[in-house]
């Protein structure tokens, strides 16, 4: 294996694993970004922390009104698990770079204006990261 296929294995590993990780931490509450009671099987919201506290900007009354609905606390659990797994075992990857740019676009919509740039953050880096992954899955 050569360094560039090495390089694109680790990217969409580490990527994939970003997704996983905030779906493992959210159900159980590890204490990293959920503490345990506030985890999803303890009855938390795994959205609300975020929409209630972290939203600003000309959409945050939107996205604050939608914290706590469990309809959205499910789709973003499945969001997340489901971008981590495709990106992890290689699977349906354009889907799942599809389904995570749409939850990165969203959660930056959600910050307007991002806090350190007046218009580039991580969210918007990740979604161009996650479609070259889409790109490079395809000429696979």
């Amino acid at each position: 294996m050569n360094i560039k296929k090495i390089t694109w294995l680790g990217l969409r590993l580490m990527i994939g694993f970003i997704f996983l990780w905030a779906f493992v931490d959210k159900l159980f509450g590890l204490g990293f970004a959920t503490k345990s009671e506030n985890s999803w099987l303890n009855g938390g919201s795994p959205t609300s922390g975020f929409l209630t506290n972290a939203t600003h900007g000309p959409l945050a009354e939107f996205f604050k009104g939608l914290s706590g609905i469990p309809a959205v606390d499910w789709l973003f659990m499945f969001g997340l698990l489901g971008v981590g797994v495709t990106l992890m075992f290689n699977r349906f990857v354009a889907w799942g770079a599809m389904a995570g740019s749409v939850m990165l676009l969203l959660m930056y919509l959600a910050l307007l204006p991002p806090a350190n740039n007046p218009l580039i953050d991580d969210h918007i880096v990740y979604i161009f990261v996650l479609a070259l992954l889409a790109l490079k899955n395809r000429e696979s």
